[in-house]
């Protein structure tokens, strides 16, 4: 006996109205994707998190497109990822200092609580460099002439507060070494006016110094991370030298809004996280001397509290946070 046809009406309004299992869910994305780069166009954080993003757009299906706004160390561009809609259509391609470090030194309007973890792309060791003739010749002597010398040497760092500046004092501090902290703009300034000879030791990325390393003009002595690097091989790491706590890493990952749904996030954590284990990717990383990670949200979100304490310490015992 049929149904009436008032109850197959109903049925049949039911299933429009409550579509089964994954029917339910707005499928994405379906539209391009913004990621925010908070620096100007050209170098190699920008290079590097646009390659990611072009690697990512496959696995995702839709176009990621890279929108730079730079200033205030980064700041301007992770203030506008906080404020973007949390849907997942806006992500942030990041660098650790306008996260972990302008946090200390500048008046910001979030703070780790406001954004999501994605997905830790990059690391890039820093490495202490001298010239040939520096009377050192490997990671101990180095720190012993150092600590002999109070105020005798110098080094350069990317600016007050910047990458080389917390990691350089990190290590001294720990060591009681007493080194002058020469400021510069970023990794290329402290390399020429290493080469000019305005400063004793070059402390910066490793992609920099390397032409300089193979040409004999340089020996790399200690790496700023617990792990070694093929890229200077005779350079001793932290563990080496009992140091390991005091490992600093320059990073990039992704980022996205606080609140944006879960399922969107563990979508863009997967796509980043291949790009950035792809051969494409590490090949591009390892030429400037940096790691292709693809470290999963929970492992980034660690890496970002742990980092966030660590330098708001440095900051703190060095003088220069915000007042």
């Amino acid at each position: 006996m049929s149904a009436p046809f008032p109850l197959l009406s109903l049925v049949a309004i039911l299933f429009v109205l409550c579509p089964v299992g994954g029917a339910a869910q707005e499928r994405f994305p379906t539209k391009p994707i913004e990621m925010i780069i908070p620096t100007a166009p050209g170098g190699g954080t920008d290079t590097s998190l646009r390659l990611l993003a072009e690697i990512a757009e496959a696995d995702l299906g839709q176009k990621i497109v890279a929108v730079n706004k730079p200033g205030g160390s980064g700041t301007v561009g992770v203030t506008a990822l906080t404020a973007a809609k949390p849907d997942g259509y806006t992500i942030a391609g990041v660098w650790f200092a306008p996260l972990t470090v302008a946090p200390h030194m500048l008046p910001v309007s979030y703070t780790p609580n406001d954004y999501a973890a994605v997905s830790l792309s990059v690391v890039v060791p820093l490495v202490f460099c001298v010239r040939p003739d520096f009377p050192a010749k490997s990671a101990a002597e180095f720190l012993e002439r150092l600590k002999a010398s109070p105020g005798k040497y110098t080094y350069g760092t990317d600016g007050v507060g910047g990458a080389s500046h917390l990691a350089g004092e990190r290590i001294f501090g720990r060591l009681g070494i007493k080194a002058r902290a020469i400021p510069f703009t970023d990794s290329g300034q402290i390399l020429k006016n290493y080469l000019g000879r305005h400063i004793d030791i070059y402390l910066g990325i490793i992609g920099a110094i390397q032409p300089y390393l193979k040409s004999g003009e340089a020996k790399c002595l200690l790496l700023t991370t617990g792990e070694r690097n093929a890229a200077v091989p005779d350079a001793a790491s932290l563990s080496d030298m009992k140091l390991a706590d005091l490992s600093t890493l320059v990073w990039r990952g992704v980022i996205a809004p606080k609140a944006t749904p879960a399922e969107r996030i563990k979508l863009l954590e997967s796509a980043f996280v291949k790009a950035a284990q792809s051969e494409r990717f590490r090949q591009f990383i390892e030429a400037q001397g940096g790691v292709g990670v693809g470290g999963s949200a929970s492992e980034f979100r660690s890496l970002i509290d742990r980092d966030y304490q660590d330098f708001g310490q440095v900051v703190q015992a060095l003088g220069i946070g915000k007042k």
